[in-house]
């Protein structure tokens, strides 16, 4: 791509200032005039223009010009025949200047609004690209801003169909505080190869790419934008780093057709499902995911420490009193919890959770109390029966991804209206279906909710509009709420919510009631827009293949009432085939600023107690 000239590079500061609005507007102009008035000024001043009698006829057409101008300059005549020529002189003037106020006026609003819509190319180098709109940008420029906190000069593209005014307008009330970063707005589409030139890809330092929520066929649209960038006749020589966003799992190997190992994409209805079945079985496991996918806390990254190259994983664990390490990248392949005697080799990456790569310092290794170690082995896995409320495709995702946490005998009851699904046969469990009207309180309370160990609320998305679908979501959860309340029990309730916005209204103060919503996708775009071998971290943790997060019984690991640290914990854990990153305390006051006791990657040096009901968070095989 040739270089910007001056003119294209003074456009697009042009462009830039036009965006910031009227207040920018009126103080170019009133620059513009000073430089003006200083121009003139200098030339009086060096050439010495004084003001000179001009010939009768000559000035007379000065006076004329002056009146028609100003409709003050006559107020000085005399003679009335001379007055009466000048007014309808000046009368005249009024008109002229009037109607060329307007043309002038007008013709630079036109330019005005036109330079506004920013027709400039991004003269932005490592941003980040965001194509496409959907309701997952404002989140995702959110997250993104965090994560600039430590970047100089850092910029976020938006290129987009749609008013680039109204498209800035929305981005700065959803997300008023951006921090450092500077957000920058053009309207084109992403599919068109000079409106993508527009946006600068070439030295983006990652591009995502979004689903629009408008289209029957949004993969397609996905899909196209990807290709738009690889086989772009101008495209740079390096790789892109492109994620994306796939709805239908049937056109992922279309997409990877098109990104290669350029692109990684994330499959949202396949996720989504997966969390569900995840988050509804354990307690507390959703405020887990939530501190590792969004940028505000502890996140996961990947860090070289030459110093303990020829060390175990184990040995690693232990060298570090603020950042919890929870695996290790050899070569391409990313190990989660791999063997507690796996070496780090030079040439691997360990992969930890810290609150910023700032914070991962080696530390002298610490030393489990080895006498505190409990020695009790887990209870064997009984049946679970999960309720299933309302419907949609996506169930037939998790229905098999379930069957492989529960134990053999399980039950699934599934209750919905205007549906008559069936479903397969499963090794660990049976499906029952039932028709009946969820926001019914009568139809739940036949149910006998507080009999089920899960219970999950699915959103009608296929056969209502969004908020509608929420809508009855909503509902059904107040029941849920007021039964438990009324019994004095807890429900464990993970619901879907199809607008971000309804989910704030859903919300509650209770790590049993998780709302699943397209935020979680936001977030993972967010992730994987900054690191790319994140991809396959989250793969794993969000499989039922290979290690995943489990928040087990305490008393699995240490002997209760036992003051210990967390190096304990880890060597308990070790013990067990395990990697801890942290704990779930039961009881907890509603003033502390634990997330409903939830701790991801303590320190490792403070002393715990631990009581019944408590939780250690751990990677395991289940």
């Amino acid at each position: 791509m040739k270089n910007a000239g001056f003119r294209e590079r003074f456009r697009y500061w042009f462009d830039s200032v036009m965006a910031r609005g009227t207040g920018a507007v009126v103080g170019l102009l009133g620059v513009v005039v000073v430089i003006f008035i200083l121009i003139i000024a200098v030339i009086i001043e060096i050439f010495g223009i004084e003001p000179k009698t001009e010939r009768p006829f000559g000035e007379a057409l000065w006076q004329n010009l002056l009146r028609a101008l100003d409709s003050g300059t006559f107020a000085g005549d005399t003679g009335w025949p001379f007055r009466v020529a000048m007014l309808i002189v000046t009368v005249f003037g009024i008109f002229v200047v009037a109607s060329l106020i307007g043309i002038i006026s007008a013709g630079f609003d036109s330019q005005v609004e036109n330079l506004r819509k920013g027709r400039s190319r991004v003269l932005e180098t490592d941003h980040t690209l965001i194509l496409g709109w959907s309701s997952k940008v404002f989140p995702i420029i959110s997250e993104i801003s965090i994560a600039n906190e430590s970047r100089r000069r850092p910029s976020i593209v938006v290129l987009a169909p749609g008013d680039k005014v109204e498209m800035e307008e929305a981005i700065h009330a959803a997300v008023p505080d951006l921090g450092k970063t500077r957000v920058i707005v053009r309207a084109g589409d992403p599919m068109n190869l000079t409106d993508l030139a527009l946006s600068n890809p070439h030295f983006a330092r990652s591009v995502v790419i979004l689903a629009p929520e408008d289209n029957d066929d949004p993969d397609s649209v996905v899909i196209k934008t990807a290709l738009a960038l690889t086989n772009n006749p101008h495209r740079k020589a390096d790789k892109y780093h492109i994620v994306g966003e796939i709805q239908d799992p049937e056109n992922l190997e279309a997409a990877n057709l098109v990104g290669k190992d350029e692109a990684h994409w994330v499959l949202a209805s396949d996720l989504i499902s997966r969390i569900t079945v995840q988050s509804c079985r354990q307690s507390g496991l959703s405020v887990v995911y939530t501190e590792l996918l969004d940028f505000d806390g502890d996140e996961i990254y990947f860090s070289a420490q030459p110093s303990l190259f020829g060390k175990t994983y184990f040995e690693s664990q232990l060298a570090f009193a603020d950042s919890t390490v929870m695996g290790i990248v050899k070569g391409e392949t990313v190990h989660i919890n791999p063997t507690a005697d796996t070496t780090y080799d030079d040439g691997d990456q360990l992969i930890l959770i810290a609150e910023d790569d700032s914070t991962i310092v080696l530390s002298t290794p610490g030393a489990p109390q080895l006498d505190q170690i409990s020695t009790s082995k887990a209870v064997k896995a009984k049946p679970e029966r999960t309720l299933v409320l309302g419907y949609n495709s996506a169930l037939q995702v998790m229905l098999p991804e379930l069957n492989e946490y529960v134990a053999p005998g399980s039950a699934v009851t599934v209750v919905a209206e205007d549906v008559a699904p069936t479903f397969p046969t499963f090794s660990n469990m049976t499906v029952e279906f039932q028709g009946g009207d969820t926001n019914s309180r009568a139809t739940l309370e036949s149910l006998k909710v507080e009999t089920y160990q899960h219970i999950i609320v699915l959103a009608y998305k296929e056969t209502m509009d969004v908020q509608r679908a929420d809508a009855k979501t909503l509902v059904t959860l107040l029941h849920l709420r007021d039964m438990a309340d009324r019994a004095s029990i807890n429900l464990n309730v993970v619901s879907e919510m199809l607008d971000d916005s309804n989910r704030e209204l859903a919300e509650v103060t209770k790590a049993d009631d998780f709302i699943v919503s397209d935020k979680l996708i936001s977030l993972l775009l967010s992730q994987v827009s900054e690191n790319k071998q994140l991809t396959d971290v989250f793969d794993t943790l969000f499989s039922s293949e290979g290690s995943e997060i489990y928040l087990r019984p305490a008393e699995l690991y240490v002997k209760p009432g036992s003051s210990v640290d967390f190096y304990t914990v880890l060597e308990a854990a070790r013990r067990r085939g395990e990697t801890a990153i942290g704990f779930r305390i039961a009881a907890i006051a509603r003033d502390s600023e634990q997330q409903y006791g939830v701790t991801v990657n303590p320190r490792k040096s403070d002393l715990l107690s631990f009581v019944p009901g408590d939780k250690v968070i751990v990677l395991a095989e289940d």
